[in-house]
């Protein structure tokens, strides 16, 4: 009986300890914001970032390494782009030159300024195309001096320049020769049939002039039937294409004397 009664005695200093230890896990819990199950897997992550912070110095090291390194490719690569890119504006500069008076345009001078700029994903230039539309005019910025014809032209030219030789290609031009009629819109039909020479090229044009050196020529039409609107693309025979360009001459009434010029634009087509 003794034996039993000494087995039943207890500390009572040892439950106050075991409150006093829960009432600190809970508190710890709440100050952390986590479970306290949690507080073990917590303290892993703690004890983790601060020996991360106490090596924050040989960190600190390497990646200001890393950064001179990236900073010093990048400077070689940009230094040699930019080196390329004022070779290619010369080259461009001197095709322009060839390709501007078949258009009509032998007065403009067009030029490429490669400048100093920001570095960025780009490299460290400031690339613009610059042109004078006139002799004795102060050259700008192309999209802001040229007319909409010349704007056309100019980027005819740039088509043409900037598609390299042997490439297999086909050229989409919507109304490149917007702005421009007569002489001038025939000297743009006339360097966009050599262009098809080379590859293939779709041009959608409001022009007799430019249609009538086009290969082939496709009317597009435009109907309504049950309420719904649909495009077709039909394809003109001879007869059909004196009709078509003549309606472009003449306008909705289409005469005798539209027809004879537009078969006098499509044998100077062949002529050529």
């Amino acid at each position: 009986m003794r034996d039993f009664l000494d087995a039943l005695t207890f500390n009572p200093r040892e439950l106050e300890e075991t409150e006093e230890r829960l009432f600190a896990i809970r508190a710890m819990a709440r100050k952390y914001n986590v479970l306290a199950d949690d507080l073990s897997a917590h303290a892993e992550d703690l004890a983790g970032r601060l020996a991360a912070l106490d090596a924050s110095e040989a960190d600190q090291g390497r990646l200001q390494a890393a950064v001179m390194a990236a900073d010093a490719a990048y400077q070689e690569a940009a230094d040699a782009l930019s080196v390329h890119r004022h070779e290619a504006a010369g080259r461009l500069a001197k095709s322009m030159a060839a390709e501007l008076p078949p258009l009509k345009m032998e007065r403009a001078v067009f030029s490429v300024q490669v400048t100093e700029a920001e570095p960025g994903p780009e490299g460290q230039d400031d690339v613009r195309f610059v042109a004078a539309t006139n002799p004795g005019a102060p050259p700008g910025a192309l999209d802001k001096i040229a007319s909409g014809g010349e704007l056309s032209r100019f980027l005819l030219a740039l088509k043409v320049c900037l598609v390299r030789e042997g490439d297999a290609k086909t050229m989409i031009f919507d109304e490149i020769d917007r702005g421009v009629g007569g002489a001038t819109a025939a000297a743009v039909g006339r360097r966009l049939a050599d262009l098809a020479g080379g590859g293939q090229v779709l041009v959608v044009t409001h022009s007799p002039q430019v249609a009538a050196l086009g290969a082939h020529h496709w009317r597009v039409e435009k109907q309504v039937a049950n309420g719904m609107t649909t495009s077709r693309v039909v394809p003109l025979g001879e007869t059909e294409r004196v009709d078509e360009i003549a309606r472009m001459l003449a306008g909705e009434t289409v005469t005798e004397a539209a027809r004879g010029a537009a078969r006098e634009l499509l044998g100077a087509a062949d002529a050529a």
